[in-house]
């Protein structure tokens, strides 16, 4: 069962949650993922991955599966009704933010402009 609180906000999709859940297991954290967003990259924002200890008390949280992600009230801003996913292709595996807020972005997927 996908458990996805806050889903206008932000939400976690079902192949992400197996994926920090696996890497959380492996380094012995709790499975939380960090989103935030930082500038830079070749768009102008670039997203930043991590895993968690715990949330803050700014942060959003959306949940799948068991798994958290938390991202905090300034990067929100930029990535609201974003959904972050796990794609595994013959190009390698990566996290990807599915942003309606992005006017544009790059071809590594790992930037963005609003």
């Amino acid at each position: 069962m996908t458990d996805t609180s806050l889903a206008s906000d932000i939400a976690l999709s079902p192949s992400a949650a197996a994926r920090v859940a696996a890497i959380a297991e492996r380094q012995g954290k709790p499975a939380i993922l960090r989103l935030s967003v930082e500038g830079g990259g070749c768009s102008g924002f670039q997203y930043r991955f991590g895993l968690a200890d715990a949330a803050e008390s700014d942060d959003t949280i959306a949940e799948t599966d068991g798994v958290k992600l938390i991202v905090d009230s300034v990067s929100l801003d930029l990535v609201r009704g974003a959904e972050v996913d796990f794609i595994e292709s013959l190009g390698g595996a990566a996290f990807r933010v599915t942003n309606p807020n992005a006017a544009s972005g790059c071809g590594c997927g790992t930037s963005f402009a609003v």
